[in-house]
C-alpha cells in the first residue's frame, strides 16, 4: 500500500520547482535507514533517476551532520534505532525545515498512513515496494514530471 499526499508547507513561495533553483544541479534526496543494504539499493536507484542522494544510517547521524540546505527531500525509515521517522519529522519541523519526508515501513498497519500524514510526513510506502514507485512519489513531491 502507497500513499502519497504532497503538503503545501513544503513549498517556497514564488517556486514551483522549489529545488530547482540551480538547473545544471540534480536535487539532493537524503536517505536515512538502517538497514545497509537498502540503503545503498536506495542510493544507487536515485543516483540512477538522476537525483543526488545523501545517505545516513540514522536521524541521529543526519542531525549531526545538519540537514544540507539544498535538500529537496528526506527519505527516512519509520522503524529507527534511537530516533524514529517520525521523530526525525517531528525535529526537522521544530527546526523550521521545509523539506518532504517519504516515511518507508516493513511493518504496515491499518491507518499507519494517515497516522503519519498527520504527523507531518509528506508520503507513506510500505515495503516492499518497487523502486519505480519511489521515484514516483519522490517526483510528485517535487513538482517534476513523471518518467515515461
Amino acid at each position: 500500500m502507497m500513499t502519497c499526499v504532497a503538503r503545501a508547507r513544503h513549498s517556497r513561495p514564488g517556486q514551483d520547482l522549489w529545488w530547482a533553483a540551480v538547473t545544471d544541479v540534480p536535487p539532493v534526496v537524503i536517505v536515512v535507514d538502517d538497514d545497509d543494504s537498502l540503503r545503498d539499493a536506495m542510493t544507487r536507484l536515485l543516483n540512477a533517476a538522476g537525483f543526488e542522494p545523501v545517505a545516513y544510517e540514522s536521524a541521529e547521524s543526519l542531525l549531526d551532520a545538519g540537514l544540507r540546505p539544498d535538500a529537496a527531500c528526506v527519505v527516512s525509515d519509520l522503524r529507527l534505532p534511537g530516533m524514529t521517522g517520525l521523530d526525525l519529522v517531528a525535529d526537522l519541523a521544530a527546526r523550521g525545515a521545509l523539506v518532504p519526508v517519504v516515511l518507508i515501513t516493513a511493518h504496515d498497519s491499518a491507518g499507519m498512513a494517515d497516522f503519519v500524514r498527520q504527523r507531518g510526513a509528506a508520503a507513506y510506502i510500505a515495503k516492499p515496494f518497487r523502486g519505480t514507485a519511489l521515484l514516483e512519489v519522490i517526483r510528485s513531491l517535487l513538482g517534476a514530471p513523471s518518467a515515461g
